[in-house]
């Protein structure tokens, strides 16, 4: 499937329509995870853990991990709702998935918690979120996973909503980096209010990530990353990009960038440019109304052979 886009890579990256150019500060950084020694292995590039799934969406911690393995993370395990775990595994041969108790709505049970806080800890990040749902036991997970996991927790959908209904002084001391992935509509729920012009809302995203101590990645038309202090816009990606799993995608392929050693405003800010990239080229062989978040998938490998030509 990648071949299709093969002549959009050289047509793009060429002198007559480059793509947005990386940021300087960046390149060194990108380099880096290009140049792989001859002997290295699979442990040398980072375990990332995605907790997701439910009943009804199951393909969201797939994308997410496929995404991951894109993203050029060593391993990549995926903990999901006990029913699911066969489905999820039939995605990728590279995934691990783990299948842990579920409630009757098929989301995770709070029988799971201890099992999913275990897998955690041997993971470099943790991806908690896609197409989780919103169970009665999830809150408790997010908040248990804020004040406990030691390295990044990238919370994006489903966790984000969970984080939204916690109070925001158990959130002010958590245990390790933390990064934030929302579109609009779940900034405002984070938010608690309803910001119409994108600068407000911007605004108001910088002055959260910053209350939090976390990286934020406002997702949109020149996607902001912030940390609170520093606001970056991403100029990579396009309207084909606003279609079901793509954010699943990006949250994947960051959590892979920080776990092999990119800080996380680095790898928020690298991870934007390559899901643009990767955007733009499914675009180009595909039209934006006949590309979905598989594609997208796809058209990262080329996305990396443009970064490194």
């Amino acid at each position: 499937m990648i071949d299709r886009f093969r002549t959009d890579c050289r047509y793009h990256s060429g002198m007559d329509a480059p793509f947005p150019p990386l940021p300087q500060d960046l390149l060194a950084a990108a380099h880096r995870l290009l140049a792989r020694a001859p002997d290295c292995h699979k442990y040398d590039f980072g375990r990332v853990l995605v907790i997701g799934g439910s009943r009804s969406m199951a393909g969201a911690p797939a994308l997410a991990g496929m995404a991951v393995l894109r993203g050029a993370a060593g391993v990549v395990e995926i903990a999901v709702p006990q029913a699911i775990a066969p489905v999820v595994a039939g995605f990728d041969p590279a995934l691990i998935v783990h299948g842990l108790p579920e409630d009757g709505g098929g989301h995770f049970g709070a029988e799971a918690l201890d099992g999913l806080l275990a897998l955690a800890q041997k993971a470099d990040v943790v991806v908690c979120g896609p197409g989780m749902g919103r169970g009665p036991a999830l809150a408790d997970l997010v908040e248990r996973l804020w004040q406990s996991f030691p390295r990044l927790l990238l919370l994006d959908a489903d966790g984000l909503n969970a984080l939204a209904g916690l109070p925001r002084e158990r959130l002010r001391a958590p245990a390790g980096s933390r990064m934030l992935t929302p579109h609009a509509g779940e900034m405002q729920r984070l938010l608690g209010s309803v910001c119409s012009e994108r600068a407000a809302l911007e605004a108001e995203a910088t002055a959260y990530a910053a209350e939090l101590d976390a990286v934020l990645v406002l997702k949109g038309h020149r996607t902001l990353v912030t940390d609170g202090v520093r606001n970056q816009h991403n100029a990579s990606g396009g309207p084909g990009l606003a279609t079901a799993g793509t954010g699943d995608v990006l949250s994947g392929l960051i959590g892979a960038l920080a776990a092999q050693g990119l800080t996380p405003f680095e790898a928020a800010r690298l991870g934007a440019w390559l899901h643009g990239v990767a955007g733009e080229l499914a675009c180009e062989a595909l039209t934006a109304p006949g590309m979905t978040a598989g594609d997208v998938l796809d058209a990262l490998p080329m996305a990396w052979k443009a970064l490194a030509e």
